[in-house]
């Protein structure tokens, strides 16, 4: 219980997507991640790793400057420091470094890997859980005709059952989309949309009506992050409104509950600054009587671990399937055996920490 903060070490990934599964929305297409992995060694020799999930058309981070920050600003504020409380040393980064959350959010997830390791229990039990130990999981389709064929041939192939349509590109093109992935998973099977902020107001009504007949079962971000008025007219219409991109940090979940602006927050760890932040926000949003799921940047596996050892630690989480995709998203894993799932649900291991392994080809990357 007396370890310290070692070393902080990293190695860079560029991983492509499953060329079926590339992502096309409102604010670009997301075909590669070039990320940051992030291992913490403590004095008493323990392991933990972390992943900075961050692309630059989303949260204005990347590997490049990931790896920059974490070598030059974190790593000296933390090195030889107590491993614990772990909710200190997010605050030392806090003061060493403004924002770049996706970037803190990778080293937290180090340090808590590494805490409940030590501890010798999964991270969901180190954060308070577990509550389940499965969490049902959804896809994101896009592109139109044969592409949207496609990307849905994948996911099923993968076994999902559960999805969401990228609207947000133009009313007219987004209904047809939404009717064609309708028609492929059938009248039975969940479809929910996420427009990424690409609707104005007017369109953004406009599409919820047109679509209601195809049965979509929420609206994820429909309008600009910082428009919470029109939001919170949205939920007028009778469909679920999710924020995404309006809620970063615990004043931007603050605002989005005085509002009125949603009836389900997705909260990432990236965005949250790291797992304990994220089911901190979670316990909050649940406090306002707000339904939370766990949202996805196109983590890795790393990531995606995290993914799984918080919405396990939530004592409430949302009927609308969450986004661990991890592997699935991806040509290629970075985990030497991938994370328990069958696409339908992600499955929480026994072990301690995230309960993976790196591939050992990326073991020696780290310097």
């Amino acid at each position: 219980m007396t370890a310290t903060v070692a070393a902080v070490q990293t190695a860079a990934v560029s991983l492509a997507a499953h060329p079926d599964l590339v992502v096309h929305g409102a604010r670009g297409a997301h075909d590669r991640s070039d990320f940051l992995l992030v291992k913490v060694v403590t004095s008493d020799g323990v392991e933990g790793f972390g992943e900075v999930s961050a692309t630059p058309i989303w949260s204005g981070e990347d590997g490049v400057t990931a790896r920059h920050f974490v070598e030059t600003i974190l790593a000296p504020a933390l090195v030889g420091r107590p491993l614990t409380p772990v909710g200190g040393l997010e605050r030392l980064m806090d003061v060493a470094l403004a924002q770049n959350p996706f970037t803190k959010a990778g080293v937290s997830i180090a340090l808590w890997d590494a805490w409940a390791r030590t501890l010798g229990v999964p991270l969901a039990v180190a954060l308070g859980g577990p509550y389940r130990t499965e969490v049902p999981v959804k896809l994101s389709l896009s592109g139109d005709g044969e592409k949207l064929e496609r990307a849905h041939a994948a996911a099923v192939a993968a076994g999902f059952g559960a999805f969401k349509v990228k609207v947000g590109l133009g009313v007219d093109g987004d209904v047809e989309r939404f009717a064609h992935a309708r028609s492929l998973v059938g009248d039975q099977a969940f479809l929910g949309m996420d427009a990424n902020g690409g609707w104005s107001r007017s369109d953004a009504a406009r599409a919820i009506r047109a679509l209601t007949p195809y049965g979509p079962a929420f609206a994820e971000q429909p309008v600009r992050p910082d428009d919470l008025a029109g939001m919170r007219s949205l939920r007028d219409l009778g469909l679920p409104v999710v924020a995404d991109e309006s809620v970063f940090g615990t004043a931007d979940l603050t605002r989005v509950v005085e509002a009125g602006a949603a009836d389900v927050v997705s909260l990432y760890v990236g965005k949250s600054g790291g797992p304990g932040r994220a089911v901190a926000m979670a316990a909050q949003a649940d406090a306002a009587g707000l339904d939370v799921l766990i949202g996805s940047n196109g983590e890795l596996g790393l990531g995606a671990a995290a993914q799984l050892h918080v919405a396990a630690a939530l004592p409430r989480l949302s009927a609308i399937p969450s986004d661990v995709i991890g592997a699935h998203y991806y040509a290629e894993d970075i985990l030497a055996e991938p994370l328990a799932g069958d696409g339908a649900v992600v499955r929480l291991g026994a072990e301690p920490g995230l309960g993976v392994t790196l591939r050992d080809d990326l073991l020696r990357e780290f310097r």
